[in-house]
């Protein structure tokens, strides 16, 4: 039994030389100090050794086990300390300057359209949004343009059904305001618009605000002087504006507002085709067929409507020369705004 014992301790001592990891060691415990380990069989076996010898062999026995867990109690700190220089090695340097995380903008689209709504909310207008999903009657009829009127065919129309399509403007909310409010009003309708058009200058949805002002001795000067305070505001630089002659059936006398181009100043570049102008929303007075249709007097009220594409506006003010940029979603443009 002292042969066995020898033989176990130097298999142990051996064993315990080659451990490289944390589950070997566990295989070491089990199988040399575990309860039904090589140690423990072996003292099992005690008792058929001759009485005599039986105290000698069994102190040789509690030393060489011993000696066994003081060694394996060594080994196994020597390997917690190694794999946790190598966790710390791992750890980073939480003092190192880190990666800024690039900040969130708001698109250009969306700036525009707050600056827009903040401008004319200064000069006390209300705003107000609708469906996009409208029925032709609140963007067809109830605005002039009767079936088959020949103003239909420049709004390109997505008809989901022969009485429900996407609305081509924002001029519904005109009707659907007024057939149910008495004036005075003044409210702007922002929002999606959709025509079945795609350009350089259009695309398939874009952004509109639709202005409106009713209430008694409206006149075209009124008009004229709330666009100016626009553009003023809007392009931070008192420029010159013109009002051109134009149709729109839901407007009479009806005018295109046209600005001195903002790339040149109005001295004639490639941009403006060399006319020093730049066309920038419709404009005009609330024809007086609009009002009969929600019940108004024309002989009492008198009112003005305009209409400004956002796209347009951010165009002319950024001077970006392709509309579907804004669209393309390229972070080397967005983040320029």
């Amino acid at each position: 039994m002292e042969h066995e014992l020898q033989s176990l301790e130097a298999e142990a001592r051996k064993c315990l030389h080659d451990l490289t990891d944390e589950g070997q060691l566990e295989e070491f415990r089990i199988r040399f100090l575990g309860r039904k380990g090589s140690f423990s069989t072996i003292m099992r076996q005690l008792g058929t050794v001759p009485a005599e010898d039986r105290p000698r062999v069994g102190q040789l026995a509690n030393t060489i086990k011993a000696e066994i867990e003081k060694l394996f109690e060594a080994k196994k700190n020597t390997l917690d300390a190694a794999i946790s220089g190598a966790s710390d090695r791992q750890t980073p340097d939480l003092t190192l300057p880190g990666r800024v995380p690039a900040g969130g903008r708001l698109h250009p689209i969306t700036q525009v359209m707050r600056e827009t709504c903040t401008i004319f909310e200064n000069l006390g207008f209300s705003v107000a949004e609708g469906p996009d999903v409208e029925l032709d009657y609140y963007n067809f009829e109830a605005l002039n343009i009767p079936a088959h009127h020949p103003a239909r065919d420049m709004h390109d129309t997505f008809y989901i059904s022969d009485s429900v399509l996407l609305r081509t403007h924002t001029s519904p909310m005109q009707a659907r305001i007024m057939e149910v409010q008495q004036p005075p009003l003044r409210v702007i309708a922002p929002g999606k618009v959709y025509r079945c058009d795609s350009d350089i200058t259009h695309t398939p949805m874009f952004h509109q605000v639709e202005g409106f002002l009713v209430d008694k001795n409206i006149s075209f000067a009124d008009l004229k002087g709330v666009l100016t305070v626009f553009t003023r505001k809007m392009f931070e630089k008192e420029l010159p504006l013109r009002f051109r002659p134009s149709f729109f059936p839901f407007t009479e006398p009806s005018a295109e507002v046209d600005i001195a181009c903002v790339m040149c100043g109005g001295s004639g570049c490639r941009v403006c085709k060399k006319t020093g102008w730049l066309e920038i929303l419709g404009s005009g007075m609330i024809d007086p067929e609009v009002f009969k249709k929600v019940g108004y007097d024309p002989e009492v009220y008198s009112g003005f409507a305009f209409g400004l594409g956002i796209e347009r506006i951010a165009m002319l003010k950024y001077g970006i020369d392709d509309i579907r940029l804004f669209y393309e979603n390229d972070q080397r443009f967005l983040s320029q705004f």
